[in-house]
């Protein structure tokens, strides 16, 4: 499997939605942060859109939000995030293991996402993600394997003040299992407004690393494999 291949055009994608300002339809504003969806063309269910602002530039956002090593202690939504195999240095595979939420009626999923980083000009970045097959990690009895059609992150400057983000992100995940449609779709706008504010939350009290993010992540992988990442 061309993994790189695969990234590079799950990374076009999300561009392309963030692109993309026909047929979205508002289900959720609070504390600033816009929540929208339109159907996926990907699978029987919801493509969404979160846009907030962040205080942060974007050069450490990006960073924060994909860096293994703290990714579970800020993002309440996951209690598994780790590292699996790496490509390259922008290009790697997490497994995912989710809490429960909407009340317990969602039990745990988990998740094997092929995760790349792509700076574009205008000090754009987009963190794409897109659920692959890894043989080494099959799917286990424990938990429902979801899959994550491309979803994303695009971080880029807030013209009006460059020391902060834009942050517009793209969901488009297939829980799978027995689950009725209308439970996702009532629950996912607040797990998606919650997953902005604990971002923010995260920040503030994460004093990010120098130099460039993902080489610390990757040499804490290397040191304990134990650790924890991306939806």
């Amino acid at each position: 499997m061309d993994y790189k291949a695969i990234a590079q055009q799950t990374a076009q994608e999300v561009l392309s939605y963030n692109q993309d300002t026909s047929g979205w339809k508002v289900v959720k504003i609070s504390k600033k942060i816009t929540v929208s969806s339109k159907a996926s063309r990907k699978f029987l269910g919801n493509l969404y859109r979160v846009e907030g602002i962040i205080p942060e530039s974007t050069f450490k956002l990006s960073d924060f939000l994909y860096q293994p090593g703290n990714r579970v202690a800020w993002d309440k939504a996951l209690k598994v995030y780790n590292m699996i195999h790496r490509i390259d240095s922008d290009t790697f595979i997490c497994h995912t293991i989710t809490q429960s939420f909407a009340m317990g009626s969602i039990s745990p999923r988990d998740f094997i996402d092929l995760v790349y980083i792509k700076r574009c000009e205008g000090n754009m970045n987009i963190i794409s993600s897109k659920s692959v097959d890894f043989p080494e990690y099959p799917p286990s009895s424990n938990y429902v394997r979801g899959y994550n059609h491309p979803c994303g992150y695009v971080c880029s400057p807030l013209k009006e003040n460059p020391a902060y983000s834009k942050l517009v992100m793209f969901v488009q995940t297939d829980m799978r299992g027995k689950l009725s449609p209308s439970i996702i779709e009532k629950a996912m706008p607040s797990n998606l407004v919650s997953f902005v504010l604990n971002a923010k939350d995260g920040i503030k009290s994460h004093k990010a690393p120098s130099g460039r993010g993902h080489h610390n992540g990757h040499s804490s992988f290397q040191k304990k494999k134990g650790l924890s990442a991306i939806k």
